[in-house]
């Protein structure tokens, strides 16, 4: 290995997925000297692996859902999906895993991109192990930024390596549908590929440890989730683990808590996340590797001035749009640092990522969609605010049943009883996804309940969920 070259830059950052090109964007349009080292596809997991082509996947099941709702549309889509041709339009989506437009765009910020292995190398200091095995030396001046995601977590069963499991990059990036799908898990992965996979041809079996399915969410999420899955054709299994997994003959066997054995072709292990810093070099710079990295709200690694942890691997909010949140502060901070200028960090500043506490939105894309922001009534009630919950059915709403005959689905949110705010909004049902920005947008203003009378939803549509709130909290 021969040191080929030594840099410097204002600003180093190591991970170019969305997070990573966010805070590269921002330093950039700053003025600031910037170098992005990446060792696999510019892009991230969120690209190739994860958002971009789950959803490829997701969207054409929940058309022909909907479409299956509706008269005049239902008889012509009985048939099952081409699933050749969904998996041909997610891998348009994925640019067939080539990341050569995400390289022109990073080039068109002025960054400099170095491709390879990067490791900190003590204060300020990254070295990066290009595909030839040349060393490569770069000096920040100002702030390396962490922006490495996290990879999938697998359950320490024996000989699991020789089964072949799938992780989601498996499940998102397969050739075709395997005819039966054991899916271990209950959370937003296994529940968004069950629902994609189970709709393409696999005969899903889903083996979920806990009560039920979606469990950081309100409970009747993962209630309506499990029932569409069930009529759907899924096998859901709850109270359930897997104690061993083996392979006969090309068949994965699993055997579970309750001693059933279970074959299938593959088995996918949406079981959680780890952080990717296990071979960052974090322990040149005092910290354990392996190890999520704290920071404060300008995304600073706590004990150190000159370290960024952004997106994923700070363990703050594991979603993509949140990461590129926490990037365009972090970005604006390392500038406003840079330049000598005072931050805003009070909440709600300039330089603060404040909504990760408070307003963190997520959409679940199966059939029905469910999306959540703030927090639960559970998680309210343990964070000590007197509140109360606000349930309605959207059969209440003449836009659910113009969206398609036998709608169901149902709204809460939580509000403050001592400020009279929205603490946490949840909505669940065909097409709520596109209902989560108003609710967001809601509790990141703090709107009073009483100024929300005054935002007429427009009829008729799924939007009047929110007369409907309001009125049931007016009411009782």
């Amino acid at each position: 290995m021969t040191e080929t070259e030594s840099n410097t830059y204002d600003v180093v950052v190591i991970g170019a997925g969305p997070v990573g090109e966010n805070v590269a964007d921002r330093t950039r349009a700053a003025g600031l000297t910037t170098a992005v080292v990446e060792s696999e596809l510019l892009g991230g997991e969120c690209s190739y692996w994860a958002c971009m082509p789950s959803k490829a996947l997701l969207r054409p099941v929940i058309a022909q859902a909907d479409a299956r709702r509706l008269p005049g549309l239902a008889q012509d889509v009985r048939d099952p999906l081409d699933a050749q041709a969904v998996l041909a339009r997610r891998d348009e989506y994925t640019s067939h895993w080539q990341d050569d437009g995400q390289a022109d765009w990073l080039a068109g910020t002025g960054a400099d991109l170095y491709r390879g292995h990067g490791r900190l190398a003590g204060p300020r200091t990254v070295t990066v192990t290009g595909p030839d095995g040349t060393l490569t030396t770069l000096t920040a001046r100002h702030a390396v930024a962490v922006a490495t995601g996290t990879r999938a977590q697998l359950p320490d069963l024996p000989n699991l390596a020789d089964v072949g499991p799938w992780t989601s990059r498996e499940a998102t990036s397969a050739k075709e549908a395997p005819g039966r799908l054991i899916v271990v898990g209950g959370g937003v992965v296994a529940t968004e590929m069950a629902t994609a996979w189970q709709a393409l041809g696999s005969r899903v079996t889903l083996l979920v440890r806990g009560k039920g399915l979606l469990g950081r969410m309100e409970p009747f999420a993962g209630e309506l989730v499990a029932e569409a899955l069930t009529e759907a054709g899924a096998d859901i299994r709850t109270g359930t683990s897997v104690e061993s997994v083996r392979r006969e003959n090309g068949t994965v066997v699993a055997v579970t808590s309750a001693g059933d054995r279970i074959e299938a072709d593959e088995i996918l292990f949406a079981t959680g996340r780890a952080p990717r810093t296990d071979d960052l070099g974090l322990e040149t710079v005092g910290l354990a590797p392996g190890s999520w990295l704290d920071t404060d709200d300008s995304l600073r690694v706590t004990g150190t001035d000159w370290l960024y942890a952004v997106g994923d691997v700070n363990h703050r909010a594991l979603l993509t749009h949140q990461g590129k949140y926490q990037a365009r502060i972090a970005g604006a901070a390392i500038a406003a640092r840079a330049a000598g200028d005072t931050l805003l960090e009070e909440p709600w500043g300039a330089h603060a990522a404040t909504a990760d506490h408070h307003a963190v939105p997520q959409v679940v894309f199966t059939d029905p969609e469910a999306a959540a922001v703030g927090l639960s009534l559970a998680e309210a009630e343990q964070a000590g605010h007197r509140v109360r919950a606000v349930d309605v059915e959207f059969s209440s709403v003449a836009g659910a049943g113009l969206y398609g005959d036998g709608y169901r689905g149902r709204a809460r949110m939580v509000v403050d009883l001592e400020d009279e705010i929205l603490r946490g909004v949840t909505f669940v049902g065909p097409g709520v996804g596109e209902l989560i920005h108003s609710a967001t947008i809601a509790i990141t203003g703090r709107v009073p309940v009483g100024r929300l009378w005054h935002a007429v939803p427009s009829y008729p549509t799924l939007s009047e969920v929110w007369l409907r709130l309001l009125e049931a909290y007016r009411d009782n």
